[in-house]
């Protein structure tokens, strides 16, 4: 019998990176890779990467007026570098995030996309193949919405947690969004101090709801399920669009043989009684369903909140090296 990944692969989904380290990716063969601050802050402390930090610092001390614009100039261009060498090696896309500072400031989210798909133009590298990754907030679903109408910008909304998101998301022409399984399932063990089965684990269970409902009023956005703590997440997630999955677990589905049986299907969805939800022009609706989730309110601060703090450090490490 085939591995459970290929396995995974055969029930229509595409299995994607969730991963900064270039010797991860080309292991696992995944069509595309998904990056984020906290991956490529663990890949910059690795000696292989030292040459790649080296010239983004060079670039950065050429286009900055001052040494806040160099280090910000410097990590635009180490994500550009992390994401064209990525490139070399998957056929597909890769995902470059937008500082997550901006979480709240849909021109700035918009402005600095721009800018990091000017960036990887001017390494050969045209969008078609880029993924701006934004977080889920009203703020960063228009910012998609622009994005993707007014410049063809394709885009990956992440830290989603909710249906009421991924149904604004898709009313924004999102090309793909990023539920997040493991960080939900976390919210509920501590919340209810109890286990899950696979079959029962609410980061599971909200996926299978958003691409039913997809699937059912017929929207083209891509549901790529993420942040997987184990295994059973994953599975139970068979026939998802998109999954992607960290290294440890990737190798874990290498390794196995255990059937990998499809459990989601496109065509099973017409029959499920979802009422329709529209969000994208009524921001008060939008903001009151939210806030009516706990765990999704929640989870998406704290999210916005790591991925900040880890940009910061790793700005602190580009500051450092810019001046000596």
């Amino acid at each position: 019998m085939s591995s459970s990944l290929d396995q995974l692969k055969s029930c229509g989904t595409t299995v994607v990176c969730d991963s900064g380290d270039f010797a991860t990716i080309a292991k696992y063969k995944p069509q595309d890779a998904t990056t984020n601050p906290s991956l490529i802050l663990a890949a910059s402390k690795k000696a292989d990467y030292a040459k790649l930090i080296d010239s983004a610092v060079e670039y950065g001390k050429s286009h900055g007026k001052d040494l806040d614009d160099q280090v910000d100039a410097t990590l635009d261009n180490l994500l550009v570098q992390f994401g064209k060498e990525i490139l070399q090696i998957v056929p597909g896309k890769v995902s470059t995030e937008v500082d997550a500072r901006f979480s709240f400031d849909t021109e700035a989210s918009v402005n600095k996309a721009l800018h990091i798909i000017e960036l990887y133009k001017e390494v050969g590298i045209e969008k078609d193949r880029i993924l701006i990754k934004i977080a889920s907030t009203w703020e960063g679903i228009k910012a998609a919405h622009i994005l993707q109408s007014k410049h063809g910008i394709n885009c990956n909304l992440t830290l989603m947690f909710s249906l009421v998101q991924a149904t604004a998301a898709a009313e924004a022409g999102a090309f793909l969004i990023s539920p997040f399984v493991g960080r939900i399932l976390d919210w509920y063990k501590a919340s209810t101090k109890k286990d899950y089965k696979k079959e029962e684990d609410p980061g599971v269970k909200s996926v299978q709801a958003i691409f039913n409902y997809y699937k059912k009023y017929g929207y083209k956005t891509i549901v790529m399920g993420a942040s997987f703590r184990n295994i059973g997440e994953i599975t139970e997630l068979a026939g998802c669009d998109y999954l992607t999955i960290a290294p440890n677990l990737l190798e874990e589905l290498y390794n196995s043989k255990d059937a990998v049986p499809q459990k989601l299907k496109a065509e099973d969805a017409g029959s499920l009684d979802i009422p329709k939800r529209e969000y994208l022009n009524d921001e008060p609706t939008f903001r009151f369903d939210f806030n009516e989730d706990q765990m999704a309110v929640e989870k998406l601060r704290e999210g916005i909140s790591k991925f900040a703090a880890d940009a910061v450090t790793l700005k602190d490490i580009l500051k450092k090296k810019i001046q000596g």
